[in-house]
């Protein structure tokens, strides 16, 4: 085993969104710290140069009140961190270190460039203008002395000693990018309480068939609505974008809704899909006797091209059960009001979440009963502090959890800086 090495008196385990963040406040707080980012990777901010399919929602611009609304568990927990680094400050801080933004549909916040990659070097610049050290390694046991954290020990045998650990290793998503749960093993480590990571803004599995029939499908202007079989009511309703897949679901719409499913089993809840969500009731019927009549005298099957993509043809005549051959003048009207009723609500059945490592954002995580939420600082060990999504806080989309990054990063940057002689 190598010997302790001294790298700095502050010592952050992880490179992404919270971790960069963290390191720079802390810097700006004490220009005379040492401090060392612990990166397993060899980039840092790797998932950050992914998100938003490469734009970067970077936050969403609203009042703290409306953020915790979008954090559907622990969101008070929140409130200290970002009433002290608000989306506005985080706005602020970005365009300070030279990347535009700009405000889109529903406050979301991008770069001008609609290129992650600038938000990805901000961070980094961030860090390396404090003075920053970024080292290459994975951070595998908590060094601890006197029930105090001093340090980390690296899976390689590394020893480095540090007066204060700040663990920002990700949850489970995406583990390409260095996220495949080493903060929960360090939190265990200490004694820290782990509630069970599951998916969060996560394709959706659905047993019906004809999902796999329309894969490749994409659906951009779609109202979907998820409705909770158990008590009847609906838990979540947007219109968007949508992709049909060989398991079920995936796109935008679908990972919004899945955030809302929080009590998944097979059966307990089901997609309705509005097809034509520009059109009422009644003016989707005067449309569907226009269409039936103009092709009168063909078949049924073959009538639907103007009404319908090409790959949910067949599968929506099938759910009709209107004969395929049956000629268009003579579809009923009991037959063309079922039609009208799919076409406004095409009921999917859901089984399930496709696995963790294909969400969004993990949710579960440290206990945030056992972590200060104006400090970040942990609750068991002096000296060891947690920030973003590490932590059992997770949100919508919209540019919310990488807020919640910044807003815990920050915080525990700050007080794990000032905490230090």
């Amino acid at each position: 085993m190598k010997e302790a090495e001294t790298l700095g008196h502050l010592l952050i385990v992880g490179g992404g969104a919270a971790g960069l963040t963290a390191a720079g406040f802390a810097a700006k707080e004490r220009p005379d710290l040492k401090i060392t980012v612990l990166e397993r990777g060899g980039r840092p901010a790797r998932k950050v140069r992914i998100t938003g399919k490469g734009r970067c929602n970077v936050t969403n611009n609203c009042t703290v009140e409306e953020f915790i609304r979008h954090v559907p568990e622990n969101g008070r927990f929140l409130y200290g961190a970002l009433s002290a680094l608000t989306p506005q400050d985080t706005m602020e801080l970005f365009e300070g270190l030279g990347v535009p933004l700009k405000t889109e549909r529903g406050s979301r916040v991008f770069p001008c460039s609609d290129k992650a990659a600038d938000i990805a070097e901000a961070l980094v610049r961030f860090a390396r203008e404090g003075g920053v050290l970024l080292k290459q390694g994975r951070g595998a046991a908590l060094l601890m002395k006197d029930g105090v954290c001093r340090g980390v020990r690296t899976a390689d045998g590394e020893e480095l000693a540090a007066d204060a650990v700040i663990v920002c290793t990700g949850g489970l998503s995406y583990p390409l990018t260095g996220s495949d749960g080493d903060g929960y093993r360090l939190a265990e480590q200490a004694g820290h309480t782990l509630i069970p990571p599951r998916p969060s803004l996560v394709p959706l599995i659905s047993p019906a068939r004809w999902c796999a029939e329309a894969q490749g499908l994409s659906l951009r202007n779609c109202r979907l609505t998820a409705r909770d079989n158990r008590t009847g009511k609906t838990v979540f309703e947007d219109l968007g974008e949508l992709l049909f897949t060989h398991f079920g679901l995936s796109g935008p719409l679908v990972l919004s809704a899945s955030a809302h499913m929080r009590q998944m089993a097979p059966g307990r809840y089901t997609l309705l899909l509005d097809l034509k969500p520009g059109l009422t009731p009644e003016q989707l019927d005067v449309r569907l006797l226009r269409d039936l009549e103009e092709n009168r005298n063909r078949d049924f099957a073959n009538s639907l091209d103007k009404l319908l993509p090409r790959k949910l043809i067949l599968p929506m005549v099938r759910l009709s059960e209107i004969p395929p051959d049956r000629k268009c003048h003579s579809v009923t009207r009991e037959e063309r009001t079922r039609l009208a009723v799919l076409l406004k609500a095409l009921p999917v059945p859901v089984d399930g979440f496709r696995p963790v490592e294909e969400a969004i954002v993990t949710s579960g995580g440290v206990s945030v009963k056992e972590v200060s939420p104006k400090t970040m600082e942990s609750k068991r060990v002096p000296g060891l502090y947690f920030a973003g999504e590490v932590l059992d806080v997770d949100a919508y989309t919209g540019g919310y959890n990488l807020q919640i990054a910044f807003s815990t990063g920050a915080a525990a940057g700050r007080q794990a800086a000032l905490s230090l002689d």
